[in-house]
């Protein structure tokens, strides 16, 4: 039944989170301008550029500012209800905790299921668009600059390790704009990591439809694994297409990155790779995989930890509880971190040391909101 308090408290939490959401989220974009809005006006992006990056990225800072915002909102409401004896009047009438609270619990689970779809939707997709922009920006002020197209969207050097396959990648640089590459070499090891073929080319391109490699003036040779010596001939070629190198350079290229940097579907698709099984990089890239997974609990944690100790304040001062509140969360957030350093080390296995922080912080906030009950 929706009683006329619940209807109040309801509508002041709400009204507090939305602000508290709008000023949060406007600042983190004022930070992301200032990063960014200097290196995009330097390449040329015009305004439509901005306007369309900046629409874009905005959805991929709400897995930070929702669970803050949460917790400050719920933190917020109930201190002011307290202020104002509202609390003390409820809980005098026998209305328990769970019951005043009972709405924004619902609404703390809402936008933890939102915020879920948020991380496996939405945001994946911004991320990976915001990025297309800055690249396309940057290919037209390169296009603009550049005597040769070849150049354009050049990066490097790239190195990459398949280990399943044993083939080691270096490649002296790299187009995502033409997907060609200069000063390529592949090195094919057997069993015992020793190498028992190479093929060194100057220049190379990866058809994305085919999936194929080809490679331009190169040679190829073939070793004795156990002397080093080379086998045969050395053969050379002009252009000479490699069905059997199904490496794909846009996953050689994420692999460089930082996994922060990738969105969740890009993560999937590095720990989905056959070709990266073994690579010891993985273990980061699996632990934000799973942060990300585990990161929409944190509302309702947030939830968990305001409201016992923003009602606290019918015994004791509120700014006591709330304090005690904002720091339980700070050591939240700490737990996260570890977590996430011990599962790239690791220490845990990666989904353990994106779940156990909140575990542990569930658990508390169940039993301070017992002990509050």
């Amino acid at each position: 039944m929706f009683r006329t308090f619940d209807k109040h408290i309801l509508r002041e939490w709400l009204t507090i989170l939305g602000i508290v959401l709008g000023a949060t989220a406007g600042i983190l974009m004022l930070q992301e301008m200032y990063d960014s809005f200097p290196d995009l006006r330097a390449q040329g992006a015009t305004t439509g550029d901005l306007l369309r990056y900046y629409a874009v990225v905005a959805p991929s800072h709400l897995s930070l500012v929702l669970p803050v915002s949460v917790l400050v909102s719920v933190l917020y409401t109930f201190s002011q209800l307290h202020r104002h004896n509202e609390i003390i009047a409820m809980r005098a009438a026998g209305v328990g905790l769970i019951r005043i609270t009972r709405w924004v619990w619902v609404g703390a689970a809402l936008i933890s299921v939102g915020l879920f779809y948020l991380n496996t939707d939405l945001i994946p997709w911004s991320v990976e668009q915001a990025r297309v922009i800055a690249d396309n920006v940057k290919f037209r002020n390169q296009e603009r600059q550049a005597k040769d197209i070849q150049q354009i969207g050049l990066v490097g050097p790239v190195a990459y390790s398949n280990r399943p396959k044993g083939r080691l990648w270096m490649l002296g640089s790299f187009s995502a704009y033409s997907h060609r590459a200069l000063s390529i070499m592949v090195v094919e090891l057997d069993a015992g990591r020793r190498e028992k073929r190479r093929i060194v080319a100057q220049e190379g391109f990866w058809e994305e439809e085919t999936g194929l490699w080809t490679f331009l003036r190169g040679r190829e040779m073939t070793f004795d694994p156990i002397t080093g010596d080379v086998v045969g001939q050395v053969r050379q070629f002009d252009r000479q297409e490699f069905p059997e190198l199904t490496e794909e350079p846009l996953l050689m290229m994420r692999m460089d990155k930082r996994p922060r940097d990738l969105s969740l579907f890009e993560l999937a698709g590095i720990l989905g790779s056959t070709e990266n099984a073994d690579n010891p990089r993985l273990l980061s890239y699996a632990v934000r995989y799973h942060f990300l997974l585990a990161s929409p609990l944190a509302c309702l944690i947030a939830a968990g930890l305001a409201v016992p100790f923003a009602v606290s304040g019918v015994r004791v001062n509120p700014a006591v509880g709330v304090s005690k509140s904002i720091g339980l969360f700070v050591v939240f957030w700490i737990l996260t971190m570890l977590g996430n350093q011990l599962g790239e080390q690791g220490t845990l296995p990666p989904t353990i040391a994106a779940w156990l922080p909140n575990g542990v912080m569930g658990l508390a906030a169940l039993w301070f909101l017992w002990k509050e009950r």
